[in-house]
């Protein structure tokens, strides 16, 4: 069955959080994909930096991030039919987007942990942090790339295979006032000023609040999956499968229960999240951009 309409395969099956309630933080340290995660109760940076040097040996150092936090965090567990999904929450008001390569002049991080390592002290903290579009093997973006206003890569409309080559593909593009969503041939359209960050993957999950047409209602393909939606009201979703999950599955969450108007899908396999306030950092698979949302100076206590 292929989704048409709005929201045109709809589950009434609702979500529902399921948080653990032990009070320790707990370390995720990826080990050659999702299934072999160890997952660690930790309440000090010496076990995680014990956990990262054990599951990556090339990792950078865990920094101090973690003990600055504050102690909500933006991002929470959620089900969605029988899925183990990571929900987190960007809001104009209270968060700064950017993207993140490598250093100027210097090659991809190709980490959350060697970029988590090199923030300068005095950097704003991070409320969480995830991989951010599609790269090629050496990290570099393969779609539209904009960083601190910067272009680094001019927007891809060329027909191709795999996922990012699912059209309509989409941007997800903004400034510190405000963060958008629109099809690639929308932005090439529609567009004229060049944003402050900007990062091109595909297919777009969410179109104008209808579900992408060429996406089955539960096909087989099965992976874990991150992806960016927007609601009504501007707010950014950034939502992480926990276990492999089907297209369909992941695109019904952003238009059934977040309620976004527009949605795109990231990445697939590499997946990662860093969540300071709950002492999560992924590690596995190199990574290319990253998207780092930051707690804005007005929303600091």
């Amino acid at each position: 069955m292929r989704g048409e309409g709005r929201c045109a395969y709809r589950r009434r099956t609702r979500s529902s959080a399921r948080r653990t309630g032990t009070g320790l933080r707990s370390v995720i340290c990826s080990v050659a994909g999702r299934s072999g995660q160890i997952l660690v109760a930790a309440t000090s940076l010496a076990a995680l930096a014990a956990c990262s040097a054990t599951s990556d040996s090339n990792a950078a150092e865990r920094p101090t991030e973690v003990e600055k936090a504050t102690t909500v965090s933006a991002c929470k567990p959620v089900v969605f039919e029988q899925s183990p999904l990571t929900v987190c929450e960007a809001i104009p008001t209270r968060h700064t987007i950017k993207l993140a390569l490598g250093p100027k002049e210097g090659a991809p991080y190709r980490s959350l942990a060697a970029y988590a390592a090199a923030r300068p002290a005095d950097a704003p903290l991070v409320a969480f942090a995830m991989n951010g579009g599609m790269f090629d093997e050496a990290g570099q973006p393969i779609g539209y790339y904009v960083e601190n206003g910067e272009r680094l890569h001019k927007l891809n409309r060329n027909a191709g295979p795999g996922n990012f080559h699912l059209m309509p593909n989409g941007v997800f593009y903004g400034s510190k006032a405000k963060w958008e969503i629109r099809t690639s041939d929308d932005f090439y359209r529609n567009v004229d000023d060049r944003p402050a960050f900007g990062t091109q993957s595909g297919p777009m999950l969410v179109i104008n609040g209808k579900l992408h047409p060429k996406i089955a209602d539960n096909g087989t393909s099965r992976h874990i999956r991150n992806a960016v939606g927007i609601d009504k009201r501007g707010h950014a979703w950034f939502v992480m499968s926990e276990s492999p999950v089907s297209f369909g599955r992941f695109a019904r969450y952003f238009c059934d229960e977040l309620k976004a108007t527009d949605a795109l899908f990231l990445d697939g396999s590499v997946s990662a999240l860093w969540d300071p306030a709950r002492g999560r950092l992924d590690l596995g698979a190199p990574l290319g951009p990253l998207i780092v949302v930051e707690q804005s100076e007005k929303a600091r206590p």
